[in-house]
């Protein structure tokens, strides 16, 4: 497999969940194969998966066809303390809208926030082995919670980490921002000149969002982007790829 695609659907919850279903209809009618489904155990502290036993069994049946679920924090909002400099405070509140809840965190703090996390999902009858931090934002203390809480995997928005064999492989992002109508125009224009730049990588991952849902115009761009993405590369899940030999995934060992 020299061309592979990895389909992230983020922000899956229950008070997400018709915008996420919403997103499962378009990509199961465009024919993508496995996904990658990004589970936030209490969204916007707004009720867990046990709260809604409908969307656990529909999570469940999702895993049952071979799509992959995988923890997205605990809540998705920042609460660590303020940002002290210019460049955290972008990289915090501006660029992530306050939702990067691992940015900042010490090992300790990360470790009760994941084993909370997990727990809640646990008793919804989910099963996650992967971790995806909010933003893609995870700080070097979240790095060994995962670690040490026995994660298979993680990622950023430039690559995929295999925790237990210390192992990157890397794998850009295609995503798009649908917070503004600058955000989403700017986005429309990203995506087709990513489309073209990352024709030649190996694996190329995408990673969509509920909120993309209610914007006609950026829902048609990336119709678009997604069709000519499974017409040229088969879908895997993240852990999937990174059992795959070494040698075809440019593999380099993490310092």
């Amino acid at each position: 497999m020299s061309s592979v695609l990895c389909i992230a659907l983020h922000d899956v919850a229950p008070a997400t969940w018709d915008a996420c279903r919403g997103w499962l209809d378009e990509l199961d009618a465009l024919g993508a194969g496995v996904l990658t489904l990004l589970l936030v155990p209490d969204f916007h502290a707004r009720g867990g998966f046990d709260t809604a036993p409908a969307v656990a069994r529909a999570l469940q049946q999702r895993a049952a066809r071979g799509d992959e679920l995988a923890q997205h924090g605990l809540i998705h909002l920042d609460r660590a303390p303020p940002p002290r400099t210019p460049t955290a405070w972008l990289r915090r509140r501006v660029l992530t809208a306050g939702e990067g809840e691992f940015a900042a965190l010490d090992e300790a703090a990360a470790a009760l926030r994941l084993a909370r996390g997990r727990d809640m999902l646990g008793m919804a009858g989910l099963r996650v082995a992967g971790f995806v931090p909010p933003a893609w934002l995870a700080s070097a203390g979240t790095h060994c919670a995962l670690r040490a809480a026995g994660y298979d995997w993680t990622s950023d928005h430039r690559a995929l980490y295999d925790l237990g064999r210390n192992a990157r492989v890397a794998a850009p992002v295609l995503t798009a921002s649908p917070r503004s109508a600058w955000r989403r125009g700017t986005s429309r224009l990203w995506l087709a000149a990513m489309l073209r730049a990352t024709r030649g990588v190996p694996v190329l991952r995408v990673g969509l969002h509920p909120a993309d849902v209610a914007h006609p115009a950026l829902m048609h761009t990336w119709r678009a982007v997604l069709r000519t993405l499974l017409a040229e590369r088969e879908c895997s899940t993240k852990s999937a790829v990174l059992r795959m030999q070494p040698t075809v995934l440019h593999e380099a060992r993490v310092a």
